[in-house]
């Protein structure tokens, strides 16, 4: 197995482990049980954000770690 395959599956895991924490028009807090409030625009804060900036740097190795693959191969 090359090690661009498993940078790819491990990078697949992480995001979408990432993705599922992450919930929509909520607080991390609402998404684990808790009362979110029901405004539309909200700031990420806290650990939404770094969720949210975790999630991005996943998709972009996953991303590159397939094209390389591709490239290199």
């Amino acid at each position: 197995m090359n090690v661009w395959n498993i940078i790819t599956v491990v990078s697949a895991i992480i995001m979408s482990i990432l993705i599922l924490v992450q919930v929509r028009g909520a607080g991390l807090g609402a998404g684990l049980g808790g009362s979110g409030s029901s405004e539309m625009n909200t700031v990420r804060r806290g650990s939404d954000r770094t969720i949210f900036q975790l999630t991005i740097i996943a998709a972009i190795t996953f991303a590159l770690s397939i094209l390389l693959a591709i490239i290199l191969a």
